[in-house]
């Protein structure tokens, strides 16, 4: 029986290696989406728009939801809660897929010259593409509407790197949990919607009574949200040790999941 390593060293040995096929897939995965419709690649701009007008009128005007803003202004409000909703729809993209990725792959499971610890990270890179879609509508509505917006947002990929560690650590678990517990697709998708309600999104942190404010940090993506709005909206830098500690995290997960993928990727053909 193959024997796949599952040290640090393969997982950077194998991106490095496949990173040709890795674009090759993104691409195709992109372009899949839309293949047929009349839009095309456009769809990925209209999506965020739309999603955005719907989201600000639901809380802003039936709920009447207010953040710290300095008024109460709902383009305002509608471009503090974007930039963590954004967030929220890339790491949901990510991990609702995940569960399938091999299952609907199950041809590549018997070709043992195909990487299959690349799949997650297809994913992820498809994932990112619309996230940098929705990035760049945010800062063109806040070019329209407030003019240039603060230089504290060339932190915004810096941001984003131990979300991706964590992200796709998350994506190689359940990938392979997914071939082995078919319920676990089902799970998920009821996890990420509460875990949307879940994270500072649709309201400030500072809403919640303080004695309860730190429980909002065992959930993951809290200190990513916190600190993607602190840099796009309120032109603040983020701060280092948090950082730090973000960074810590996200590569423990990517460095777990990438282990687990590859010492329980051997009875994928049993399972299939």
């Amino acid at each position: 029986m193959q024997k796949f390593s599952a040290s640090p060293f393969e997982m950077f040995r194998s991106l490095h290696q496949h990173r040709e096929l890795i674009q090759a897939l993104v691409m195709r995965e992109v372009t899949g989406r839309y293949r047929g419709s009349s839009f095309g690649l456009l769809w990925s701009f209209f999506n965020p728009v739309f999603m955005l007008i719907v989201y600000t009128f639901v809380f802003s005007v039936v709920f009447k939801a207010r953040w710290n803003v300095s008024s109460d202004s709902k383009t305002e409000f509608a471009l503090v809660l974007f930039a963590g909703l954004m967030l929220f729809n890339f790491f949901a993209e990510c991990v609702n897929k995940a569960p399938s990725l091999i299952l609907s792959n199950a041809n590549y499971v018997k070709k043992v010259i195909f990487p299959l610890e690349i799949l997650p990270v297809v994913n992820l890179f498809a994932a990112l593409f619309h996230l940098m879609v929705s990035f760049i509508v945010w800062v063109a509505a806040y070019i329209i509407l407030f003019g240039f917006p603060h230089f504290t947002v060339l932190y915004f990929p810096l941001i984003l790197v131990p979300l991706l560690l964590m992200t796709v650590g998350f994506s190689w678990f359940l990938a392979s949990l997914g071939v082995y517990v078919r319920d676990v697709a089902q799970f998920i998708g009821i996890f990420t919607s509460v875990l949307m309600f879940l994270s500072p999104i649709f309201y400030p942190l500072s809403a919640l009574p303080e004695k309860y404010q730190h429980l909002l940090y065992f959930n993951p993506l809290t200190l990513f949200v916190e600190q993607v709005r602190t840099v796009l909206y309120w032109g603040h830098s983020f701060d280092v040790v948090t950082y730090a500690v973000g960074l810590v995290f996200g590569s423990l997960v990517a460095l777990a999941g990438f282990a687990f993928f590859q010492k329980t990727r051997k009875g994928f053909c049993d399972v299939l």
